[in-house]
C-alpha cells in the first residue's frame, strides 16, 4: 500500500491573453493579506522574502483594471494592507475556479494516481525485530 504525504490535486495557473497570470501562490498571498492585514506578514507565512511578497502584490495590482490590494506605510503600528473589493472578487473567482476544476477532474485524478509508481520512501519495508533481552546477568 502506498501512502502519499499530500493528496493528489490540481494546481491551477490561469494565464491571461496579456501573459499575466494568477496561480495558487498569488491566491494564497491574497488570502493571507486579508487574514493578517500585512503584505510582509503574509509573505512570511508563505516563506517568501519581504521583497518577493511586495513584488507579487505590485504585479497583482498592475494586472487588473483596479488595484486588488491597498496598503499604507507606517510600520507595525500604523501601516497595513487589505484587499479591495476587486481583490476580494479576484480571490473568490479564482478559488471557485479551483474548486470547480478539482470537482470536475476528481475521477481522472484518482485514476492517474492509481497508476503512479511508488517513490523510494514508499518502497521501504518496515521491519520489526522481536528480540528478548536476557536480564538475568544484570547486576
Amino acid at each position: 500500500m502506498t501512502k502519499r504525504t499530500r493528496p493528489a490535486g490540481l494546481r491551477i495557473r490561469l494565464v491571461f491573453s496579456n501573459r499575466s497570470w494568477i496561480g495558487p501562490g498569488k491566491a494564497d498571498l491574497l488570502e493571507l493579506i486579508r487574514e493578517t492585514g500585512s503584505i510582509a506578514a503574509a509573505g512570511r507565512k508563505l516563506g517568501m522574502s519581504y521583497k518577493r511578497a511586495w513584488s507579487l502584490s505590485e504585479s497583482l495590482n498592475a494586472m487588473f483594471q483596479e488595484p486588488v490590494i491597498e496598503s499604507s506605510r507606517g510600520g507595525a503600528a500604523f501601516g497595513g494592507a487589505r484587499l479591495t473589493k476587486t481583490g476580494e472578487k479576484v480571490l473568490d473567482l479564482y478559488r471557485r475556479l479551483e474548486a470547480k476544476a478539482e470537482k470536475s477532474a476528481a475521477a481522472q485524478i484518482c485514476d492517474l494516481e492509481a497508476l503512479l509508481a511508488a517513490t523510494p520512501a514508499e518502497q521501504t519495508v518496515e521491519m520489526v525485530v522481536d528480540m528478548p533481552i536476557d536480564m538475568s546477568n544484570r547486576k
